[in-house]
């Protein structure tokens, strides 16, 4: 059972380590802090792929290097022990003359996968893994995803009316754009969840009614990689998303589609939903954000290729429309807006992964 200490000083790791969401892939999110007689003395987290690693910014923030040796090094991730674009994180731990280390859940990646902890042990350091180890799985849950699975880690995002529709009938209305079921407040906060995913992805038919341009306005960072996912591969290049600056890709059945982009002929015979995943995968890409329209997400949950879904339930009524996709799942959150609910489920729980054979 971890001590209050403990918990309290891997929270701060989270803390810092959400402070980099969006910026560090393919590295996952890492925070570490050095802990003298109870006092943090020392703390940093990774900011970006290439630059140094969370636990040699904390340790080479410390002024008084002498009390290295009598400190506790907190991080929410298991030490690294190979030679990537940065040194060995274990390599400086040792050095330092750390003697205990706390990290929150082990790296299951194939690059490290027990060989940081093992590392640290036979170098006389005591280790202790397994701290809010739910919590140090869920800040990275697109990195677990991806080595684990081996596929993105998928999230399902919809605007639904009060009566249950995610879209009017587009015969009432002749003009094109979305209908909208949310306040700004939530816009916004969709334009920063772009920002922390890598691709995002729609159908042909939110192509074609809403013109979204799947980039962001809203919220600072780089734009996802913007997917399309159409059967007839019929769409109007002079739809927003290929007028908007970035790169877009479309999945099709047809080989004979006209479009002036990057184009994915699909096969008839597989899944559409696992051969944009497996696309996506072996781009190195570890998120999918989906938002929509219902044909798409439903071809998803039906496949049951997808992690989170997040669900906007507004107050206006639609009366009829195009009906919205269903999920079951564990409820995580419930928040209102002055405009809407907000629900965000999950597609069973990440299992926690810290091995036996190092005490946990």
């Amino acid at each position: 059972m971890p001590s209050g200490e403990d918990i309290k000083f891997m929270q701060r790791c989270l803390d810092l380590a959400g402070k980099a969401e969006g910026r560090t892939c393919p590295n996952p999110m890492v925070g570490s802090v050095i802990v003298h007689n109870g006092s943090i003395i020392g703390e940093g987290y990774h900011q970006k792929a290439g630059q140094p690693h969370a636990e040699r910014i904390a340790i080479n923030s410390v002024t008084d290097r002498e009390l290295l040796k009598e400190s506790t090094l907190y991080v929410n991730l298991e030490p690294c022990n190979h030679q990537g674009r940065t040194p060995p994180c274990t390599e400086i731990i040792i050095s330092a003359g750390i003697k205990k280390v706390v990290a929150g859940t082990a790296d299951t990646s194939d690059k490290v996968n027990g060989k940081g902890i093992e590392a640290l042990i036979r170098s006389g350091c005591n280790v202790t893994i397994g701290v809010l180890e739910e919590e140090c799985r869920w800040i990275n849950r697109r990195f677990f995803t991806f080595n684990e699975k081996k596929r993105p880690y998928i999230i399902l995002k919809w605007a639904q009316s009060a009566d249950g529709f995610i879209d009017v009938d587009r015969d009432r209305i002749s003009e094109r754009g979305p209908v909208w079921i949310t306040g700004n407040a939530e816009r916004v906060l969709v334009h920063i969840w772009r920002s922390a995913e890598q691709s995002i992805l729609a159908g042909a038919g939110t192509v074609r009614t809403d013109d979204p341009m799947l980039n962001l306005r809203l919220w600072p960072g780089d734009d996802p990689l913007r997917l399309i996912l159409t059967s007839s591969g019929s769409l109007d290049d002079n739809s927003a998303v290929f007028r908007t600056e970035g790169r877009t890709v479309v999945f099709t059945h047809n080989k004979y589609a006209s479009l002036s982009c990057e184009k994915v002929i699909l096969d008839r015979e597989r899944s559409s939903a696992l051969q944009v995943a497996e696309y996506v995968y072996n781009a190195g890409i570890q998120s999918l954000f989906i938002e929509g329209g219902a044909s798409v997400l439903n071809h998803f949950i039906k496949e049951g290729l997808w992690d989170e879904a997040r669900i906007f339930s507004g107050r206006v009524i639609f009366g009829s429309g195009i009906i919205a996709p269903s999920v079951t799942g564990i409820l995580k959150s419930r928040t209102e807006y002055s405009g809407s609910n907000l629900e965000i489920i999950v597609n069973g729980v990440l299992e926690t992964k810290a091995s036996s054979r190092f005490g946990a």
